[in-house]
C-alpha cells in the first residue's frame, strides 16, 4: 500500500477509534424537576437526594449500556407556572426521561410538554389520584401510592381494631379537605360513625379548642386528615396537654421524617400509613449501603428517589436504546421490579396499560416508638 494511502487509512482508524471514545463517554441525560424553596420541600429533598444516590451508585457500577448517566435537576419552588418551564428546559437539553419530585398541579403541568415532546415521564412519589386520569399521556407513569390506596390501608387496620365512633381532625388547606372528605367516606363505608369533625385553620396558633370538641365527643380513636406540618403539631400538642388515651391514626404525612423533629415528644404511639417497612431485606440493603455512602441513615422519602432512578434504568436497559419512544414501550412494559419501596413481596408493574404502578396491597400501617418512625402493625387493606 502506498505511503499516502497508509496514512490516510491511519487516519481513519484513529478519526473512528476517537468517535468511538466519544459515543462511550456520551451521558444519558436524565431530568429532575424538584421543590427547593416551597411547600414540596421537605418531600422533595430528601426524594432527590435519593435520586442522586441512586444515580451515583449505578454509575459506579458501570452506568447504563456502557454510559453513565448525568442528572439535570431543575427547581419549579413548587409552582406549575415555572414547572412547566422547567420540563421544556430539560427537552431542550437532550433529557430522555424526566422525573418529577414536585406538587400535583406542577406535576400535572409538566405532563402538557412531556406529551407534546414525546418524552418519558414519571413521579415515583406523588399520591395525586388524577394524575394519570386527568390527560391521557402514554409518557406518563406513577409509581408513588395513589392517595386512595394510602387512605383505604389506614381504614382496613381500623376496622381490624372494632372502631365504632371515632373523631376526624384536619385543616383548611385544599389537600387536606380533600383527605378529610376521602377520610369520611371511607369510615362511613366502612361502618365507622365520624362522631365529630374538626378543622385547625392554617396560621392557628393552638388546636385547643378543637381538641375540647374532640374530648367532649369521646371517640374510640382519632383520625388526622391534615397535611399542613404546623397545624399537625399544633394538633399533637393539644392531645398531649389534655392527656388524652384514644388512639390517633394519621395520614401518610405524618410519615414526614421532619416530625420527628418538630414533634419531638408528642409522637409515641402514633399510627400512621406508609410505604416504607424497615425490616424488608431491599430497605435494608439500601439503608446499609447509603448510611455507608452518605454518611447519615437514610428516611422513607429517601427511597421514592432511588426506586425512581432505578427504574428509569431498568427501562433503558430493557430498552437497549436511548430512543424515547423505545424507552416508553420498555418502561410500559415492566415485569415487575422489587423496590425498596412498598410492603415486603411488592413489585412495581403497570398492569393492563395502566400507568400507575404502586400494588393496592404495598402499603403499610406503622406506629411511632418514642420519636422514632417503627415497626409495621399493619400491611395492605385486607
Amino acid at each position: 500500500m502506498p505511503i499516502a494511502r497508509r496514512a490516510r487509512a491511519a487516519a481513519l482508524a484513529a478519526a473512528l477509534a476517537l468517535a468511538g471514545s466519544a459515543a462511550a463517554q456520551e451521558t444519558i441525560k436524565i431530568g429532575v424537576i424538584t421543590d427547593k424553596v416551597g411547600p414540596a420541600k421537605p418531600y422533595a429533598e430528601p426524594a432527590t437526594e435519593g435520586i442522586v444516590f441512586g444515580a451515583e451508585e449505578i454509575n459506579r457500577k458501570g452506568g447504563i449500556l456502557g454510559r453513565k448517566i448525568e442528572l439535570l435537576i431543575e427547581d419549579d419552588q413548587g409552582r406549575p407556572d415555572i414547572s412547566a418551564a422547567m420540563a421544556r428546559k430539560l427537552v431542550e437539553a437532550g433529557a430522555v426521561f424526566i422525573l418529577s419530585m414536585s406538587l400535583t398541579p406542577a406535576t400535572q403541568q409538566q405532563q402538557n410538554v412531556t406529551l407534546a415532546a414525546k418524552t418519558p415521564q414519571m413521579t415515583p412519589m406523588n399520591s395525586g389520584d388524577t394524575l394519570t386520569t386527568q390527560l391521557d399521556n402514554p409518557y406518563f407513569w406513577q409509581t408513588g401510592p395513589l392517595g386512595s390506596i394510602q387512605i383505604a390501608t389506614l381504614l382496613s387496620y381500623a376496622r381490624a381494631k372494632n372502631l365504632k365512633r371515632v373523631a376526624l381532625i384536619s385543616d383548611n388547606s385544599d389537600l387536606g379537605q380533600l383527605l378529610a372528605r376521602f377520610f369520611r367516606s371511607g369510615l362511613e363505608k366502612s361502618g365507622i360513625e365520624v362522631a365529630v369533625e374538626e378543622v385547625v385553620p392554617r396560621g392557628a396558633t393552638s388546636a385547643e379548642p378543637q381538641m375540647q370538641k374532640i374530648r367532649a365527643a369521646n371517640p374510640d380513636a382519632l383520625f388526622m386528615a391534615g397535611v399542613l406540618t404546623p397545624e399537625n403539631v399544633l394538633i399533637l400538642k393539644a392531645y398531649r396537654q389534655f392527656g388524652l388515651k384514644f388512639p390517633i391514626h394519621a395520614s401518610y404525612n405524618l410519615s414526614v421524617p421532619q416530625y420527628m423533629t418538630v414533634a419531638k415528644g408528642l409522637l409515641d404511639g402514633v399510627t400512621f400509613v406508609d410505604a416504607y417497612d424497615p425490616d424488608k431485606p431491599e430497605v435494608k440493603a439500601f439503608e446499609a449501603e447509603f448510611t455507608r455512602v452518605m454518611k447519615k441513615p437514610p428516611y422513607n422519602l429517601h427511597g421514592y428517589g432511588y426506586d425512581g432512578i432505578n427504574l428509569v434504568a431498568d427501562a433503558i436497559r430493557r430498552a437497549g436504546s436511548t430512543d424515547k419512544e423505545q424507552i416508553r414501550a420498555a418502561m410500559q412494559a415492566t415485569p415487575g421490579y422489587a423496590g425498596v419501596m412498598g410492603a415486603k413481596g411488592m413489585k412495581y408493574v403497570f398492569a393492563d396499560g395502566k400507568r400507575t404502578g404502586f400494588d393496592p396491597n404495598g402499603m403499610v400501617v406503622r406506629v411511632y416508638e418514642g420519636d422514632r418512625q417503627g415497626r409495621v402493625v399493619h400491611v395492605g387493606q385486607k
